[in-house]
C-alpha cells in the first residue's frame, strides 16, 4: 500500500526589535489565513506569542529555521545579538516593517545623542523626580545576584546594517494581505525574487494608486497641517496645501491612510530607484512652490512644521543623513 508523500511544514520565527508591537499583530490581522500559515509551517520562535527561552534558538543548528520574519529597529545590543543569532539560524531572513527595513520611528531618535536622550527621559521630563540624576547602567550588583539590562546604542540601526538581509516587506506595519502573499510565495520555493527585493509591495508610487482629484500643475502658495485645513475629501492633499508623503512613498498598501482621509505618512519607503524618500518629498516640495520671491519663498517653507521628522518620519537611519550630525 503506497502513502502519500506531504512536504514537510517550514519552521517559522517571528521576532520583536526596537518596534511598537504592530507588525506582530499585523500577523494576527491575517484571521482565517492564519490558519493557512500554521498548516504550512511550525512556529519555532515568537516571543510574544510562545515560552521559548534565546538560549533554545541559539541551540539551533544552523540554517534550520526556514524563515525569519525581523520586525524592529535595532536599537541595543539584545537585538543586534539576536538579529545576528537569527540571520545564522536561518535560510531567509525578512526585514518586516518600516523599522527593520528603514528604521521606523525609533529611528527618530538619531536626531539626538544618547546622552541627550537619557537626560530628557531620566532627569528633565516633567512626571521625573530624580534628584541624584540616576540612569541605567548595563550591570548592577545586588545580593541575589548580578542584573543586567542590554546596552542601549548612540544609534538606531536598520537591520541591513546589522547583517545581510533576504527581502523587506514595508509598512507601519506591513498590511496583512502582502505578508499572505509573500508567504506564499516562499513557501513554494519557487520562482523567488532576487536576493534584497523590496516585496510585497510595487515599483508605482502612493500617487500613482491615489483616487484622489490631481491637476496637472500643482502650486501652492501655503502649507498647513491637516487639522489646520476643511478637507473636501476628493481634491489631493498637497494641492490643499497638505503635506502628503505620496509622491515619495511606494504604493502597495492600498493608499488606505489617504482613503481614510489622511495624508501618507511614507511608512512603504522610497520607491524604485530613489534610496532616500525625505530628499525626493523636499525635491518634489520646491517644484509645488507658487512664487519666485525668495522672501516668500522661505515663508512658506517655514510653514512647514519640523520638516526632517515628517519627510524622515519612517527612514532617518536608513536614509542618506542617517542621523543628526552631533
Amino acid at each position: 500500500m503506497s502513502q502519500e508523500l506531504t512536504k514537510p511544514k517550514l519552521k517559522l520565527a517571528v521576532y520583536w526589535g526596537a518596534a511598537c508591537g504592530g507588525c506582530c499583530v499585523s500577523v494576527l490581522d491575517t484571521h482565517e489565513k492564519l490558519l493557512d500559515i500554521v498548516a504550512a509551517a511550525d512556529l519555532v520562535f515568537w516571543p510574544i506569542a510562545m515560552d521559548i527561552k534565546y538560549k533554545d534558538v541559539e541551540s539551533m543548528p544552523d540554517k534550520s529555521i526556514d524563515l525569519t520574519l525581523f520586525n524592529g529597529a535595532v536599537r541595543n545590543s539584545e537585538n543586534k545579538h539576536m538579529a545576528q543569532v537569527l540571520r545564522q539560524k536561518s535560510k531567509i531572513l525578512v526585514a518586516y516593517g518600516s523599522c527593520a527595513y528603514m528604521g521606523g520611528i525609533p529611528g527618530l531618535a538619531n536626531f539626538f545623542s544618547k546622552n541627550e536622550i537619557f537626560k530628557r527621559a531620566y532627569e528633565e521630563t516633567e512626571s521625573t523626580v530624580n534628584p541624584e540624576k540616576t540612569v541605567p547602567i548595563t550591570s548592577v550588583q545586588v545580593k541575589e545576584g548580578t542584573l543586567e539590562i542590554p546596552l542601549m546604542f548612540n544609534d538606531v540601526f536598520p537591520l541591513n546594517q546589522v547583517v545581510e538581509v533576504d527581502y523587506y516587506i514595508p509598512g507601519c506595519p506591513p498590511q496583512s494581505e502582502r505578508l499572505i502573499e509573500v508567504f506564499s510565495v516562499i513557501s513554494a520555493g519557487t520562482n523567488l525574487p532576487p536576493a534584497g527585493s523590496v516585496v510585497g509591495a510595487n515599483d508605482k508610487t502612493n500617487c500613482d494608486e491615489c483616487k484622489r482629484k490631481k491637476s496637472d500643475k500643482k502650486k501652492v502658495k501655503r502649507f498647513y497641517r491637516p487639522w489646520e485645513i476643511q478637507d473636501d475629501k476628493e481634491t489631493c492633499f498637497i494641492e490643499q496645501g497638505v503635506i502628503c508623503m505620496g509622491p515619495a512613498t511606494r504604493g502597495g498598501c492600498g493608499v488606505r491612510c489617504v482613503e481614510g482621509n489622511s495624508p501618507c505618512r511614507g511608512c512603504y519607503g522610497p520607491p524604485q530607484g530613489s534610496s532616500d524618500p525625505g530628499a525626493k518629498m523636499m525635491a518634489a516640495i520646491g517644484t509645488m512652490i507658487d512664487s519666485n520671491d525668495p522672501d516668500e519663498i522661505d515663508e512658506i517653507i517655514e510653514a512647514i512644521v519640523d520638516p526632517a521628522g515628517l519627510f524622515y518620519r519612517f527612514s532617518l537611519p536608513g536614509s542618506i543623513l542617517g542621523r543628526k550630525v552631533l
